[in-house]
């Protein structure tokens, strides 16, 4: 989620969502925050929906769920950058009438939810009019609320409503209602489907950085059940794998289910341990330039949420080290006057693009192992660790972790994810990757990559 080193964000969801009840289907309370954060609102605050309950899941046929099973797929254009813009984000049709939302994309966060007028307590500017929830809530005691919960062994006073809290890792957090509403969806088979999922009605956000971007909301992409890509799976819609390529042009897109060729992308198993986040199994090995730096054991967790990555002290101290020892006697000194990131460097004229610069540095790889067999290499070239900042130098973006609450995790954010195909294939438990040309959307999974 976005928290700012200047245009960058942080994403890794940190805070458990709590889940209580209210008193109606129809009606929902709006809850004060636990925290002691203050709120615009006295008591209860009650809306009335937009459109009456429904308790269809979905407006296919079975015939058509049969033909979903196996390979179907959608696939989402996606918008923004690394640098300057410092965030991703898709057009999602949600509602009757359907009405177009930007969401910023998050595979280190299960939830999907709108800035809501329910009414809104404290809401942010949003590039829509704010969301006017369905009156279909998710009940207290609803696997969907539980599994959000963490746990079986919460609260629920009252059976009819899941009241949700949510906080990232910048402290920007969302409290709302979980509700179900009509998502409109082009399938890759040219099948245009409106389906019922659940989302978070959220009617009291707190943004710590006032100059955080207008957005409508947050695209959850996570392993859990309340993730868009669970909810698609649990009704047969596509396998229970989601996807991204980030262009480092701009832009780029996601996808649902199916769109590669396996055979082409390097696979590695997936953590059983960690089921929140995408993580790798194995530990990995730190490579500059293709040769071992004795840096090992590095857990890793890839997530869309942080426009930047981050490695644990050590590691990040030995990247400093070897960038430092290789710019010498090469055209480059430290920028100290640039506060874009930690680490700049300018040349004897402003740079305008990385491919000015990448020639004076070599990649990093991180090498994973898996039960001592072949090992998985993630290679992240210059351009997946450098920017060119507005002031012409070259900063590095690569942060260390240790300094923002990490501690010895490592995440792998949108810059070293650029122009590769990333996949997250929850059914197979594997995280794969291959470079990829990102500027072609995928429309199947004869896509070539």
């Amino acid at each position: 989620m976005d928290s700012k080193m200047n245009s960058g964000k942080l994403g890794l969801l940190l805070l458990l969502l709590f889940l209580t009840a209210s008193t109606s289907s129809a009606w929902f309370g709006s809850k004060h925050r636990s925290s002691g954060a203050s709120s615009s609102s006295s008591g209860r605050t009650s809306f009335r929906s937009d459109e009456p309950s429904s308790s269809s899941s979905s407006s296919s046929s079975p015939f058509l769920l049969n033909r979903f099973r196996s390979g179907s797929s959608v696939v989402f254009p996606v918008h923004g950058n690394v640098y300057p813009v410092g965030f991703y984000n898709v057009t999602v049709n949600i509602g009757q009438p359907p009405r177009p939302y930007f969401l910023d994309i998050d595979t280190g966060s299960d939830l999907t939810w709108l800035q809501c007028d329910a009414p809104c307590s404290r809401c942010s500017q949003t590039p829509h009019p704010l969301y006017r929830p369905s009156n279909d809530l998710v009940p207290c005691r609803h696997a969907l609320c539980a599994s959000l919960h963490h746990t079986d062994n919460y609260d629920c006073e009252v059976p009819h409503q899941c009241d949700y809290e949510v906080e990232y890792a910048d402290h920007y957090s969302s409290l709302g209602v979980l509700l179900h509403d009509v998502y409109t969806l082009n399938f890759t088979n040219g099948v245009q489907l409106k389906v019922r999922m659940a989302l978070g009605c959220g009617y009291d956000q707190i943004f710590p950085d006032p100059s955080h971007h207008p957005l409508d909301g947050m695209l959850g992409l996570g392993r859990g059940k309340t993730s868009l890509t669970s909810q698609l799976n649990s009704q047969g819609l596509v396998r229970n794998v989601v996807g991204h390529c980030l262009s480092a042009q701009g832009g780029g897109y996601i996808f649902f289910g199916e769109v590669y060729d396996s055979s082409r992308l390097t696979w590695t198993p997936m953590s059983s341990r960690d089921y929140k986040h995408y993580s790798a199994a194995g530990a990995a090995g730190l490579l500059f330039g293709g040769k071992k730096t004795g840096v090992g054991n590095l857990h890793a967790v890839f997530d869309t949420g942080s426009s930047y990555t981050y490695f644990n002290s050590i590691a990040y101290q030995a990247v400093i080290s070897l960038l430092r020892k290789e710019s010498g006697g090469k055209p480059l000194k430290e920028a100290h006057g640039d506060q874009t990131l930690p680490l700049c460097w300018h040349g004897k004229r402003p740079f305008k693009s990385i491919y000015e610069v990448r020639k004076y540095f070599k990649p990093i790889t991180l090498s994973f192992s898996s039960n001592g067999r072949s090992k998985a290499q993630f290679e992240i070239p210059p351009e997946g660790y450098l920017i060119i900042s507005n002031m012409g130098n070259v900063c590095l973006g690569i942060l260390n972790g240790s300094e923002v609450g990490m501690g010895d995790l490592n995440l792998i954010g949108d810059i070293s994810m650029l122009d590769k195909v990333m996949v997250f294939d929850n059914d197979k438990q594997l995280i794969g990757w291959t470079p990829a040309d990102c500027d072609r959307v995928a429309k199947s999974r004869d896509v070539s990559i």
